[in-house]
């Protein structure tokens, strides 16, 4: 361990906790999975068995499509008034706030994040249902009275159908309520694939769902390896829409296999998120940002701001004081009250931080703080790191590390600061701190992003608008259109009165 660091933290005492076994849940049914098949988790903090899953297989897949399809088609689902719908959704936030300790634990036990933070977005999960419910009651369509006496022109929102929802390891049921309630309230019927490395907060919400009163079918899950069961979700002509969040390199995958069906997809995929730091800034604020922003859930975050592009006459004290700052974060056992870092997600994703910081070195930047795992500890804990000497053609300011590793690289200006950050694939998020409101016009309109902070990072909002440019996806998630998103528009031209004008004039 490096000794720079704060020393690893442990808790003083094990939660109790049964190892959860879940089931595949289809057309309102609990289910083993038809080849008897199961996978285990073992938590990445502690090295323990967590949770167990069924994994399905094409048939059961095909099973959870058909009850959707079933329930979209011949279901009340779908017919029912937008009020009846949103009581649903309002009774599964309130189911979702009465087990938020419940779903945090085996969140926090499976993902490796801190159970405080784990806490913290299940009951924001509770919020984005009550959102999704007010939409369900104002998603409307248009009337045109102006096309003339004999004719009124309507345009209707209808559900698009079935939706397949594939959602990944990092925030697996804070991703999932940005898909799943809005697809609900515009009447659709989903197929869930959850990642298999935490599938437990998935499973548990549909023992919510099931609750509330959700009709069969109109919600089903089905869980096991990518491959085997999201690929189908792609290739049904019986899923009219697939919505997936995780890797470009899957996403850009899932998309080709869609558009063969010409269907439609939402994709949130990657980002390499820039912070723009100018000489005028609030100091402390944004280094405390900047510190959170690359070192929250690890760095296993869409949103990471992993690159801060820092003005030349700064960029020696601003290295100094991140490095100061990131000294202090305490790391360690998810379960301690006081952790704001857990655990790597996976062995696996390890190697894959620690093998972009090693292509780092080689490429001329510095370790200036940690760079490497914490030796000593049981779990998969990585210290957090600061590079510096970092410029714009290399790899880690290029390519999403998706660990807690932050690459720090100077600009001149303005204008060059702006080149930098649009000079990578991606596009999802970025921020600038300065306090001159010009020049933070000037960037949040510059950076091709779907997401600018201004003296601010990583905040967000049911009602604000969520997705990327680039490489970081296709479409939008949240705001007052996210309904919408999962419905077709019907254009209704009604003809008031008799028809004139006839192409072929009566007979005489």
């Amino acid at each position: 361990m490096n000794p720079e660091l704060a020393p690893l933290l442990v808790a003083s005492h094990k939660t109790d906790f049964e190892v959860y076994h879940g089931r595949l849940y289809i057309d309102g049914q609990w289910r083993e999975a038809g080849g008897g098949e199961r996978v285990e988790r073992l938590s990445p903090a502690h090295g323990e068995l967590v949770s167990t899953y069924a994994v399905a297989t094409p048939e059961d897949v095909d099973a959870a499509i058909d009850a959707a399809h079933r329930a979209f088609h011949h279901g009340p689902w779908p017919k029912m008034k937008g009020a009846e719908r949103a009581r649903v959704l309002l009774a599964i936030a309130d189911g979702i706030q009465a087990q938020i300790e419940r779903l945090a634990l085996i969140e926090s036990l499976e993902n490796g994040k801190p159970l405080t933070q784990a806490r913290a977005e299940v009951a924001g999960c509770a919020d984005l249902w009550q959102y999704a419910a007010s939409l369900a009651r104002t998603t409307s369509g248009d009337a045109y009275n102006t096309l003339g006496e004999d004719m009124l022109g309507l345009v209707l929102r209808q559900p698009i159908g079935v939706v397949g929802i594939i959602t990944p390891w990092n925030f697996p049921l804070w991703i999932l309520c940005q898909k799943l309630p809005f697809a609900m309230a515009a009447g659709c019927t989903c197929v869930i694939k959850p990642s298999e490395l935490t599938s437990g907060t998935t499973v548990m919400l549909m023992e919510i769902l099931e609750k509330a009163g959700v009709p069969a079918g109109v919600a089903n899950v089905v869980t096991g390896k990518g491959s085997r069961v999201g690929q189908p979700l792609a290739e049904s002509p019986r899923v009219d829409m697939l919505s997936f969040t995780g890797s470009t390199h899957v996403g850009s995958m899932l998309a080709g296999v869609a558009s063969k069906k010409l269907k439609k997809v939402a994709l949130e995929l990657g980002g390499k998120n820039p912070q723009i730091v100018f000489p005028d800034c609030d100091w402390d604020a944004m280094v405390d940002a900047v510190v959170f922003g690359v070192y929250f859930n690890a760095g296993e975050c869409c949103n990471s701001g992993s690159r801060v592009l820092v003005h030349e006459s700064i960029v020696e004290r601003f290295a100094a004081a991140v490095i100061e700052r990131a000294r202090e974060v305490p790391v360690g056992d998810p379960l301690h009250p006081d952790a704001k870092v857990g655990a790597i997600v996976s062995e696996q994703q390890m190697n894959d931080i620690l093998g972009h910081i090693e292509t780092g070195v080689s490429a001329g930047a510095k370790v200036r703080l940690g760079g490497g795992r914490y030796a000593s500890a049981n779990g998969l804990y990585l210290q957090p790191t600061v590079l510096t000497d970092v410029t714009a053609d290399m790899g880690v300011a290029r390519e999403e590390i998706f660990g807690p590793v932050l690459s720090v690289i100077a600009f001149r200006d303005l204008d060059h600061a702006i080149e930098i950050a649009n000079d990578t694939a991606y596009g999802l998020s970025a921020a600038v701190w300065s306090s001159d409101i010009d020049t933070c016009l000037k960037v949040a309109r510059g950076v091709d992003a779907g997401t600018i902070w201004v003296n601010t990072f990583l905040d967000g909002y049911p009602e604000l608008p969520f997705g990327g440019f680039k490489a970081s996806g296709v479409g939008r998630e949240l705001g007052k259109q996210a309904v919408e998103d999962y419905t077709e528009t019907k254009t209704i031209q009604l003809h008031i009165g008799e028809r004139k004008n006839l192409w072929l004039p009566a007979k005489k």
